[in-house]
């Protein structure tokens, strides 16, 4: 006599997570173009209608993917998501934020770019919380009497984070071992924290352009998108 056939404990959760993290493993291995949610479902060892259940189309998923990569990335910078507005941006570590964040981006270069054609191509970029949060702190900071006079925290924000997830593509870091990639995470973030504390020029040798920054200084910026807290 055939035994009964034991029934599954159903756990949606860690089902959509685990669609989620197979999701992830082929978006960074093949980009989105490669991705589908048949393949995805193989992956995640679940059937293809469970997959659905959770995503009705391949553009939610991908949608949701870049949704956890951000959440991933808002703890790896920032800590759990319940405590990070009691944080203090006066008593924000700058650098072990910066060497964090290139760290990051070395190790999960495919990441990276999604979540950032994701964000581009967002009708509301704000509503992100990783981007949210990572441009409200630099806005935060600007704000404050650590920063410099007239920091532009958006233009700010954009130039390092780009720069932080173009910088793997430009270093080949997928063809790096690990100790090249911590070196030359730690380069990209001493850059950007040479050039936030000193600048690159000596503000001597260009008075034209001293002039010109001070009377920027004085005018106010086209509004592109409001940082909503």
């Amino acid at each position: 006599m055939a035994e009964p056939r034991q029934r599954r404990t159903r756990d949606p959760a860690g089902t959509r997570e685990a669609i989620l993290r197979a999701a992830r493993t082929l978006l960074a291995k093949d980009g989105p173009e490669a991705v589908s949610l048949s393949e995805v479902a193989h992956l995640a060892g679940v059937n293809r209608g469970t997959a659905y259940q959770h995503f009705k189309t391949r553009e939610k998923l991908i949608e949701a993917t870049a949704d956890s990569v951000s959440d991933e990335m808002f703890r790896i910078l920032f800590g759990d998501t319940d405590t990070a507005g009691e944080r203090r941006i006066e008593q924000v570590d700058i650098a072990d934020t910066f060497d964090r964040l290139a760290e990051f981006a070395m190790e999960n270069p495919e990441l990276c770019r999604i979540w950032l054609l994701q964000l581009l191509s967002s009708p509301e970029p704000t509503a992100d919380r990783f981007w949210r949060e990572y441009s409200g702190s630099i806005d935060r900071f600007a704000r404050t009497d650590l920063a410099a006079d007239n920091v532009d925290a958006e233009a700010l924000s954009v130039i390092t984070l780009a720069g932080a997830f173009m910088w793997p593509v430009w270093a080949h870091s997928h063809s790096r071992s690990k100790s090249e990639r911590d070196a030359l995470g730690r380069r990209f973030s001493q850059e950007v924290l040479r050039l936030c504390m000193y600048g690159s020029v000596r503000p001597e040798k260009f008075p034209e352009v001293a002039e010109r920054l001070g009377r920027a200084g004085n005018k106010p910026r086209v509004a592109l998108r409001a940082v909503k807290g």
